[in-house]
């Protein structure tokens, strides 16, 4: 198994030595989003809004690796419907957990890559540490990956349901989740009938987390505990979903459709 997964790996990765697209997608936009949030946040400081500023530039940091990772799984499998490879992936001699296992491989790479490259940006830019957290910011950006990986199984199994038509989700279904993650601000500021949808998603523990753990400088456990129980429960919802939806697809003859778009 390992040497299918290692074999998956390689071929994705390699796709990014001769795209600028690819990389562009996981070094300029990171860049441009902090550039512009960070100078936002800069103005803000000038205006004495203390602590904010933290937990502004804290929040696009690790935002982007939730998007990231979610993005690995999403977005390499609609490669492979771009590029006309879906029936070959699905005919070789793969087990059907090894290709999201892959892509998710991926998405910690990237993530990680996207996670240092910003830190070092705000650090020389922002003088803002991130490893001002502390040690919660390991248990963060895992939890953080592992939201992003069941987020993106859930859009995997809409494009392998509804091929080209639903690649719109790959991009728009994390900023659907964004407004209500509190990921700038606080879950207070919310209406009173939206929190316990924001209280339903492990991102929400995490950035509350983040800004507690930026202004006392300590980790609360419940917060970190609540996300990790959600993320599980949120995996294996969308590992359902995944292999129900690709039973389907296969039963139905979808899936030679959608190879041939």
């Amino acid at each position: 198994m390992i040497n299918r997964v290692s074999a998956l790996v390689l071929r994705y990765m390699y796709l990014y030595r001769r795209s600028l697209a690819r990389l562009g997608e996981v070094f300029f936009w990171p860049v441009m989003e902090l550039l512009v949030w960070g100078f936002l946040t800069m103005y803000l400081e000038s205006e004495d809004v203390g602590m904010t500023v933290s937990y502004l530039l804290g929040a696009i940091i690790l935002w982007d690796v939730l998007y990231r990772a979610q993005m690995a799984i999403s977005l390499s499998f609609t490669e492979e419907i771009w590029v006309r490879n879906l029936l070959n992936l699905f005919v070789a001699p793969l087990r059907t957990f090894e290709i999201p296992l892959a892509t998710a491989s991926v998405g910690v790479i990237r993530a990680l890559v996207s996670l240092t490259l910003l830190s070092v940006l705000a650090a020389v830019l922002y003088a803002f540490d991130i490893t001002a957290v502390g040690f919660a910011l390991v248990p963060f950006v895992a939890s953080l990956l592992l939201f992003g990986w069941a987020v993106g199984l859930v859009t995997m199994a809409l494009v392998l349901r509804f091929g080209q038509a639903a690649e719109a989700l790959v991009w728009g279904v994390p900023f659907l989740i964004q407004p209500f993650s509190a990921v700038f601000y606080p879950v207070s500021i919310l209406p009173v009938w939206l929190q316990p949808l924001a209280w339903s998603l492990p991102s929400t523990y995490v950035f509350e987390g983040m800004r507690a753990a930026l202004a006392s400088g300590v980790l609360d456990g419940s917060l970190l505990a609540m996300a990790f129980v959600l993320n599980v429960v949120y995996l294996i919802l969308g590992t359902l979903f995944l292999g129900l939806t690709l039973k389907t697809v296969r039963e139905k003859g979808y899936l030679s459709r959608i190879g041939m778009e």
